[in-house]
């Protein structure tokens, strides 16, 4: 079994404003609401693939009651921790001629609650697939993602880790299965600007040195690469198409390659990815399978 993890699941409240005067009454011209954080998004376009997961993470209050019942009703299995007190958050994007988005905090995650999730990550088995992704509230210490793996460092688990710094440096050490950053992230870690795919090259083999059995680099425009546990270098271009919406696109390119890789085809599992990512970027919303497997006979 997959499972995925979301420290702060949100309510994504997106209104679509035309010609947004800040000091004024601004009326939408539409509104639409999802229920997003990063492992929730994996979760989602794993189920359009027809690739089953559990989606774990905490939830509290009215809001984190309607993400329960929102995931659930796409068909998305949740494992979700209730927090005695406060509101999952309320994400506010508004759609302009410029974008701006307003992120709300997130309730308080106490060490009872931790230890509860803790427990859950003990009831993982051989061959399952833990997918941590995204930033930590500040309730959370910050070596949380280090903490999980070294607990499930005694079983035969893939984990994935798509994070940035020290939050994804400090987990190599547990030889995660697969790691995304993307090009900018991977500069950022060493300390260096990167602009050549010589470089990308450079220092994703230094992060699989670190312990990353596959580093899979996002680089916008210029497409994606991957360099496996092989130590083979796979380059894949981006698809064709109308960008609409950046939220979720690297999170839709995990999901992908984890369900292709299953077979460990690394050159088909990059390319899924690349059109799970890109079929999210030129959606309103998340991926759909119609979508991802049209862009995939792009590349």
């Amino acid at each position: 079994m997959i499972y995925t993890v979301t420290f702060n699941p949100a309510v994504d409240y997106v209104v679509h404003v035309e010609n947004m005067k800040n000091g004024s009454v601004n009326r939408s011209s539409c509104e639409e609401i999802y229920f997003g954080g990063k492992g929730i998004n994996v979760s989602v376009v794993l189920s359009e693939l027809g690739v089953p997961s559990v989606a774990l993470g905490f939830v509290a209050g009215f809001t984190g009651q309607a993400i329960r019942d929102g995931i659930e009703n796409i068909g998305v299995k949740t494992d979700f921790i209730s927090l005695g007190s406060g509101n999952s958050r309320i994400n506010v994007k508004i759609k302009s001629s410029q974008e701006t988005e307003i992120n709300g905090q997130g309730p308080f995650i106490d060490d009872k609650a931790l230890d509860e999730f803790f427990r859950k990550l003990d009831m993982l088995k051989d061959n399952d697939i833990l997918i941590l992704a995204g930033s930590i509230p500040k309730s959370l210490p910050d070596d949380i993602y280090e903490r999980i793996l070294s607990r499930t460092a005694d079983k035969n688990i893939r984990t994935v880790v798509d994070a940035t710094n020290k939050l994804l440096l400090n987990t190599l050490k547990y030889k995660p299965f697969l790691i995304k950053p993307n090009n900018h992230e991977l500069g950022e870690m060493f300390g260096v600007n990167i602009s050549e795919t010589d470089d990308i090259v450079k220092y994703a083999r230094k992060l699989r040195d670190m312990g990353a059995e596959n580093v899979l680099v996002s680089m916008a425009e210029k497409g994606a690469l991957l360099v496996d546990e092989n130590n083979q270098v796979h380059i894949c271009g981006v698809c064709r198409g109308n960008v609409k919406n950046s939220v979720g696109a690297g999170d839709s390119m995990v999901a992908g390659f984890v369900a292709g890789s299953m077979n460990g085809d690394y050159e088909y599992a990059l390319k899924l990815g690349t059109a799970a990512g890109g079929a999210t970027a030129f959606s309103d919303g998340l991926a759909v399978k119609g979508k991802i497997f049209e862009l995939l006979k792009q590349l």
